[in-house]
């Protein structure tokens, strides 16, 4: 058979295409490397999300390699030996299972960078090929469709918007945003709530939050939250239009001599070789593993890679810049009946300094620690340095588990784009199925650790008015591995871009990339309701010139 389409990953680059295109009639074909899960397999399991790899390849059998800065010169280690995961969730939905839902879109400045602020040495920054106004009917579309729940904020920046209003009302939120609204107008800020991807009421057989508390880092049990898998890949297969084949890794993209794309060759769980026929293709398998992919698929027509004629494949990659800090709450702010309300939403962020007049700002999102209890109470298990066990340390558990909270914040602001942060891949280093796997190299630009600072100093001053205790950050260089973009760059010009403005490839007519590595700047939020917006827009493109598309 012969499928109108086939999409590789199902995350936020995948899903509205497969909502979109199966709605519209075309038969479409999702092939998934991990397996398929429903809200019934879900469940909140500490042990299993904190010492499994239960929706991640193991590292020694599926790894990357991570190419750092040290003591001058760039090192190579392969990630079973650090552990440091960039996989972010192998299984129907992908990595948007296990998103937050912290949805800020971008600002129409965010879409000419260059031009606002002019080139920072050592940075690759540009402008993108379309605006702000281009995306905002697809932001739009993204809050209808995938749901977002929340209440407009008047602030500096607000984004013109074409509805005044998100589709669902604010999700319950704890007491202390009470203080915390009180800190900011103390401080001449602007409280910002906090949009999130997470239904407050009903929607077409998905059920509302039911403040489970287990938001980030796990998948949603409810429905909830706006994954792909939920908020269209569920909906696109009750078409009838829509297929899935899971545990299946796609290894390589085949052209033929006519420089289109006429087959996908994936793997299976055994490690057996099968295929898939398609018209047009839709790579969405996150930045990292999509550079992988295209720069593996070489052949004697693409030395370099598939749509690589410009080189640009796997380059300006970006993550996001910043880090985390906190604040303790006890009995001495609230009695402990309203300290300890489980499962109600902060929804709050600081938003002020998005732009300043030098330099790009970026957004510092409030939350509460993560409830998961086996995280904090390891946490406890020395004192100055030494282990401590017994009764002394269950007595420093229950105190700490029954009189405190943590207030987190997260700092984001842009990472850079420069010539040391790149996807590539090294014959030296294969999987177990002996297929290269992705290089990372990581490095960041100075900017981004001042910029973190800036914010982060500003989410200690509301803390410090809240009167919080032992009040930490820490700003780092190091990428988050979850927030992923670029490597293939959309732009006007052939010769420097992977894309044009569609994210069509330019070297094969039948090619799209769709999740987040057409991004030339990642804004300084989450980037998945940008990419859900996007793939959206890429989707009307594809529905309205299928035809033309495949006489190109």
């Amino acid at each position: 058979m012969t499928y109108d389409v086939c999409i590789v990953g199902s995350g936020a680059g995948a899903g509205p295409l497969a909502y979109e295109l199966s709605r519209a009639g075309k038969k479409v074909v999702i092939l998934e490397k991990g397996d398929i899960y429903s809200e019934k397999d879900f469940s909140k399991d500490e042990i299993a999300y904190t010492k499994r790899d239960v929706f991640t390849p193991k590292l020694k059998d599926e790894y990357h390699v991570i190419e750092s800065f040290e003591e001058g010169k760039w090192v190579k280690t392969p990630s079973y030996e650090n552990n440091w995961s960039f996989w972010n969730g192998s299984l129907l939905g992908g990595s948007s299972n296990f998103m937050s839902g912290f949805f800020h879109r971008l600002k129409p400045n965010d879409f000419k960078l260059k031009t606002l602020y002019g080139a920072y040495e050592g940075a690759t920054i540009e402008d993108w090929p379309i605006t702000y106004e281009e995306l905002e009917p697809f932001y739009e579309r993204t809050e209808r469709i995938v749901g977002v729940s929340g209440e407009i904020t008047e602030y500096a920046h607000q984004e013109p918007r074409s509805t005044t209003q998100y589709p669902y009302p604010p999700l319950a939120e704890h007491p202390i945003v009470e203080n915390f609204d009180t800190a900011c107008k103390a401080l001449h800020f602007t409280p910002f709530k906090t949009p999130r991807a997470i239904l407050s009421e009903p929607k077409e057989g998905r059920n509302p939050c039911y403040y489970s508390n287990y938001c980030g880092s796990y998948a949603c049990s409810s429905g909830a939250k706006g994954s792909s898998r939920a908020a269209l890949i569920q909906p696109a297969l009750a078409t009838g239009n829509l297929h899935i084949i899971a545990n299946a890794f796609v290894v390589k993209l085949e052209t033929d001599n006519t420089r289109t794309i006429k087959r996908a060759q994936y793997l299976t769980q055994e490690g057996t070789k099968k295929y898939v026929h398609a018209k047009l293709f839709i790579l969405a398998a996150q930045a990292v593993e999509s550079s992988r992919l295209l720069l593996n698929s070489k052949n004697k027509a693409f030395p370099k890679g598939l749509a690589n004629s410009s080189g640009a494949v796997g380059k300006n990659m970006v993550f996001s810049g910043g880090g985390i800090g906190s604040g303790e709450f006890d009995l001495s702010h609230f009695n402990q009946e309203a300290l300890l309300q489980a499962g109600l939403f902060v929804n709050r962020a600081l938003k002020d300094w998005y732009f300043t007049k030098e330099f790009k700002g970026g957004v510092v999102d409030f939350l509460f620690e993560h409830a998961n209890p086996i995280r904090r109470a390891n946490s406890l298990k020395r004192e100055d340095g030494t282990l401590i066990f017994g009764k002394k340390l269950q007595d420093k558990i229950f105190q700490t588990l029954t009189t405190k909270r943590v207030l987190n914040f997260e700092v984001f602001n842009d990472w850079m784009p420069n010539d040391n942060c790149f996807v590539s891949v090294d014959e030296a280093y294969k999987d177990k199925y002996g297929i290269p796997v992705a290089n990372i190299r990581i490095g960041a630009h100075p900017q981004d650790v001042i910029v973190g600072e800036f914010l982060a100093k500003k989410a200690v001053q509301v803390l410090e008015i809240m009167g919080a205790k032992n009040i930490t950050y820490a700003i780092s260089p190091l990428p988050p591995q979850n927030l992923q973009a670029g490597g293939c760059r959309f732009g006007n010009d052939p010769k420097k871009h992977v894309l044009n403005r569609y994210c069509q490839s330019y070297d094969i007519h039948n090619l799209f990339v769709t999740d987040g590595s057409f991004m030339p700047t990642g804004g300084s939020v989450p980037y998945t309701w940008t990419i859900y917006a996007n793939a959206f827009r890429v989707a009307d493109y594809i529905q309205k010139n299928f035809d033309t598309l495949l006489k190109t």
